[in-house]
């Protein structure tokens, strides 16, 4: 578990935005990640939402020098091996079941487990999980929530999703147990229909400037 945990915060690390991407048309998934790498987030989540979303890791993973790409609300066992036949270089659920956490167990791929409550994340750290995602962020407390789970839950880090936007991803992103923050705005749908890539990393550079 640790080697585990070990390479999933080197994803984490990369940057302080995660860009969660919900991909309706496969044409747009690397030209878009060629965008937000351009702009500094290399590690990008592709959310199994769509029936273009598979295709979509594959091309990223194949296509697109630099990209980290992870798979996000992956909801049971047989989501997770397709994500990461499919290339997914970590994984995203948006809560945790036993299913998820077996099919964690038994792939070298990490897991950013999902948690909204003191009690969740209690039973994930029993399992040997010290990165979690928070979500959904906003609507489950937002960040003072998460400062106040700081002290007694000290030791875990959090990816903070659900919400965020440039304008309060800084409050997030100065807590002391936050790692990086997930968001979509980096990628808004109505530059993605354009193809306005160009306005799409500049979006990414403002992310990626953004400092705990």
């Amino acid at each position: 578990m640790a080697t585990k945990t070990d390479k999933l915060l080197a994803v984490l690390k990369l940057q302080p935005v995660v860009p969660v991407l919900i991909i309706d048309d496969v044409v747009h998934a690397v030209p878009l990640a060629k965008a937000l790498v351009a702009g500094g987030l290399k590690a990008i989540e592709i959310t199994m939402r769509t029936s273009a979303a598979l295709e979509a890791v594959k091309r990223v993973a194949g296509e697109v020098e630099g990209a980290v790409v992870g798979a996000g609300t992956i909801l049971n066992a047989a989501h997770y091996e397709a994500a990461v036949a499919a290339g997914s270089q970590f994984i995203v659920s948006p809560g945790t079941t036993a299913e998820v956490l077996a099919a964690a167990a038994a792939s070298d791929i990490p897991l950013l487990p999902g948690a909204a409550t003191a009690s969740e994340v209690m039973n994930l750290r029993e399992k040997g999980y010290e990165v979690l995602k928070f979500f959904p962020a906003e609507q489950a407390g937002g960040a003072a929530y998460l400062k106040s789970l700081s002290s007694p839950l000290a030791g875990t880090l959090f990816c903070p999703t659900g919400g965020i936007s440039l304008k309060n991803a800084m409050d997030y992103l100065s807590l002391p147990n936050v790692v990086c923050v997930g968001g979509s705005w980096v990628a808004p749908k109505d530059l993605v229909a354009a193809g306005d890539w160009a306005g799409i990393t500049k979006l990414a550079s403002e992310a990626c400037a953004l400092k705990g």
